[in-house]
């Protein structure tokens, strides 16, 4: 049914309550609105007000353990000590290089640009600047990381001076705060920039601004150019990755971006800031020559020292004690060896060296001779970061350790030396370009023949060599052919560290200098490596017992101790086609010689040559780095007790027939001049003796005459190759013959004496006496000064070979007199020095 319809006032009425109750709805929800916000305002007050609270007490409880501010503490850093293996302080880091400069001196350029990149509003804020952290965050994202830091100058020499910089936590962070606000009230804003300026590290074992000026430039800040001041106040935020030597375009990149942050800070104009940027890096610093400084105390082992810290430690820095192996008095026998020729002789100044001593035990570094003649700081260490190649100091490390490890060779092995070549068909040859035949291992390795090493390697296989080599502490990807006899680079560090080990038992140490650190706290780091076995002892004693007789009747006899049981193996490297047709070397030249050894208590690896392919060493020279091992060896045994190798209960020794094949034991009443005792692991040895296998010979009609006189023949060849090798060892040591065709003349012009003579065979150099004056020379003439007009000089040259000197050979040469005008010349300039 439909609806009653309604009156116009009624639907006004209904209409009119409608609105009525909508609006007391609206005004309901308002009011609940309201009500929200402000439980919302009060629980944000509370929580403010509960944060600054927690916040200030944890401030308070953090900053009330900060350190003391001590002018001592924040004006120097703490050096480093290094002490030697007795516990004696012999350097110290972070203290030696430093030129403390006042603010009154210090350049406004210089201030201006450290302000503008580390703390543009250094003279408002009171050691902390929060608008500074939110415009490096910017600074950063618009030009580069690196072009604006967040902390301010105090926070910086704060984190210098106390505080752990690596550590990140609110505690670190809270003192650093607190001490920040307080170095501000302590000290005025100027003596905080000069506390900055002489405390920061400028790479190069340099502190402070002053002295970086001096070590770069060699100029005093005042004296600094604006492309120069501005490299300075850059270094500080990572200085060795700045410094302009060693990485001049990351330090071009770091001032350029003061130079723009001084721009931008309204410090310099837009020219200058152009024509600064156009500057060259290199433009002012100072030249290796122009460097050059008194050498720090045993500079080549303190650089040694320096390169094995953990990067975790700043030894500029933290105040570490660092405890080394440093044995002081062998350190200064090897250097003097290394700088004078009162020890070993060497042929020019030209000639250089690398030399390491170990402990064989323990793998302590006990010396180390850099380089010689060297009088700049950390220059180049040719002990520890040379790579040249090692010769036949490889064979017992790459194919006849790896014999005995793996195949169980004996040391009387049958190895035939004759015509061979590699397995891409190049030809090999032995050092003499001679072949001996069948030999033992023993003798292809103290006579360090080439074609034996390279089938011994094949016979291994690469795999197994390259296992080998890598556990005496080489890292090789990959293994050729060639590094049968050395043809891999090496260093006399890494060197020493293979050869002790076949000292001590199959037992690796890696050579290190540092034994332990002690930090400021006193907590002790143990830094030494763990040692592992890189091979059997009874490969390590067989090795040995053939190197032994590389030293007695082999290669290495100059580098025989007396009284002191070693081992040691030789080494010499050619030159390649280009370089010998190129300066066509003579007959024996060699462009490296290398000696390793040791005992059991010392391991020592000896590294000789040139820089210069112009230059090679003689068959006398190539005895000097043997002459070297002797000399060290016999100076640090001195006094000590030196054991024998000891030889392992696996291990047997068998005499056995020299020239037997198959190797037989010698029968009863051999001749001891046709017996050699050889090396055999248990259960290897050979089953018959000589006697029983010619009767077994015979028996079966295997062993004709024929074969016999042959092996005559091959054992006659032999001690003709041992004799021949004897002769020529005992030429080399015969005195050289005296220079003949001496003369001289004087020259008037330039009033000198003028003095030649013929070559000398294999004479290393040459010593001309006159006048009073002695020099050694290595050519064959040279000039002299001194005399009087009228005086007749007599001159006397002597030829010398391997420390043996020739007969004097002389002649005279008168010095013509002046005529009278040039005496009265003379005269006058005499008379007008006096006055």
């Amino acid at each position: 049914m439909a609806e009653t319809p309604q009156t116009r006032s009624q639907y006004r009425n209904v209409q009119n309550a409608k609105k009525r109750t909508g609006k007391k709805q609206i005004q309901k929800a308002q009011k609940g609105k309201k009500n929200i916000l402000k439980w919302c305002f009060f629980v944000a007050l509370f929580l403010a007000f509960f944060g600054i609270a927690f916040g200030t007490v944890a401030f308070y409880s953090y900053a009330k353990n900060a350190p003391k501010l001590t002018d001592s503490k924040l004006r120097d850093p703490v050096s480093s000590k290094l002490l030697d293996k007795n516990g004696n302080v012999f350097a110290e880091v972070g203290t030696e290089r430093r030129e403390y400069i006042s603010y009154k001196d210090i350049p406004k350029t210089l201030e201006d640009a450290i302000l503008s990149t580390e703390d543009a509003r250094f003279y408002e804020h009171d050691g902390l600047d929060p608008i500074r952290l939110g415009g490096a965050v910017v600074a950063n994202f618009k030009n580069g990381f690196g072009n604006q830091g967040a902390s301010t100058l105090s926070q910086q020499i704060i984190k210098l001076s106390y505080l752990d910089y690596k550590n990140k936590t609110l505690s670190r962070k809270a003192q650093e705060a607190w001490l920040s606000l307080q170095l501000e009230q302590k000290y005025s804003k100027h003596d905080i920039i000069e506390i900055y300026i002489n405390k920061v590290y400028m790479s190069d074992r340099v502190h402070g601004m002053e002295t970086a000026a001096e070590h770069y430039f060699g100029k005093s800040l005042k004296e600094l150019s604006l492309p120069q001041i501005a490299l300075i106040a850059g270094m500080p935020q990572s200085p060795n990755n700045y410094n302009p030597y060693e990485h001049p375009d990351l330090a071009k990149k770091r001032r350029d971006i003061v130079l723009t942050n001084m721009y931008t800070n309204g410090k310099i104009t837009k020219e200058a800031l152009n024509e600064a940027q156009s500057k060259s890096i290199k433009d002012g610093l100072r030249s290796q020559k122009q460097r050059e400084e008194k050498t720090y105390k045993y500079d080549a082992y303190v650089t040694e020292v320096l390169k094995e810290i953990p990067k975790e430690y700043d030894v500029y820095r933290e105040g570490l004690t660092i405890q080394t192996a440093l044995d002081q008095d062998a350190q200064k026998y090897t250097e003097k060896m290394l700088n004078s020729n009162e020890i070993v002789a060497f042929s020019d100044n030209k000639m250089q060296t690398g030399i390491v001593l170990t402990d064989t035990k323990n793998g302590r570094i006990q010396a180390i001779g850099g380089a010689r003649n060297q009088d700049v700081t950390r220059g180049y260490n040719y002990a520890t970061q040379l790579k040249r190649q090692v010769g036949s100091t490889m064979k017992p490390i790459s194919d006849y350790g790896p014999a005995i490890e793996y195949l169980n060779w004996s040391t009387a092995h049958v190895l035939s030396d004759a015509p061979y070549t590699y397995s891409s068909g190049q030809k090999i040859n032995n050092w003499d370009f001679n072949y001996q035949g069948d030999i033992s291992l023993r003798q292809a390795l103290y006579n360090s023949r080439n074609v034996p090493a390279l089938k011994t390697l094949q016979s291994v296989g690469l795999n197994n060599a390259k296992d080998f080599t890598n556990r005496l502490g080489f890292d090789y990807k990959d293994f050729h052919e060639s590094y049968a006899i050395g043809a891999n680079p090496s260093s006399p560090l890494q060197m020493a560290g293979a050869y002790a080990a076949f000292g001590n038992k199959g037992i690796y140490n890696k050579p290190h200098a540092i034994t332990k650190i002690i930090l400021s706290d006193d907590t002790e780091i143990d830094t030494e490596p763990e040692s592992r076995v890189a091979m059997k002892e009874s490969t390590a004693y067989m090795i040995t017992d053939v190197l032994k007789d590389v030293i007695r009747r082999g290669t290495g006899a100059a580098a025989a101790v007396s009284g002191i049981p070693v081992a040691g193996k030789t080494g010499t490297t050619n030159f390649d086609e280009k370089a010998a047709s190129m300066y066509n070397y003579p007959k024996g030249a060699a462009r490296d010689a290398w000696f390793a050894g040791y005992s059991t208590n010392y391991t020592i690896a000896v590294w000789t040559g040139y820089d210069s392919l112009k230059n090679y060493l003689s068959s006398p020279e190539q005895k000097i780095s043997q002459r070297m091992f002797s000399k060290l060896m016999a100076h640090v045994s001195e006094g000590k007790n030196t054991a024998d190798f000891k030889q392992p209960s696996n291990v047997v020794s068998v005499p056995i027939l020299i020239g037997s094949h198959p190797i037989a034991q010698a029968a009863a009443g051999t001749p001891s001049s046709m017996i050699s005792n050889e090396l055999f692991i248990a259960g290897t040895t050979p089953g018959r003796s000589a006697s029983d296998s010619s009767s077994d010979n015979n028996a079966n009609n295997n062993d004709t005459k024929e074969q016999e006189q042959q092996k005559k023949e091959e054992l006659e060849k032999q001690k003709e190759a041992e004799k021949k090798r004897r002769e020529e060892e005992a030429k080399q040591n015969e005195p050289p013959a005296s220079p003949t065709g001496v003369s001289a003349n004087y020259n008037a012009t330039t009033k000198q004496i003028n003095v030649s003579w013929s070559s000398v065979r294999d004479a290393t150099s040459y010593e001309v006496i006159a006048n009073g004056q002695k020099i050694t020379v290595t050519s064959t003439s040279t000039s002299l000064s001194g005399g009087n007009p009228g005086d007749t000089i007599t001159i006397s040259v002597v030829a010398i070979k391997n420390n043996n000197r020739s007969p004097v050979s002389s002649t005279t040469v008168t010095i013509p007199q002046e005529n009278a005008n040039e005496q009265e010349n003379t005269n006058r300039d005499a008379t007008s020095r006096e006055q």
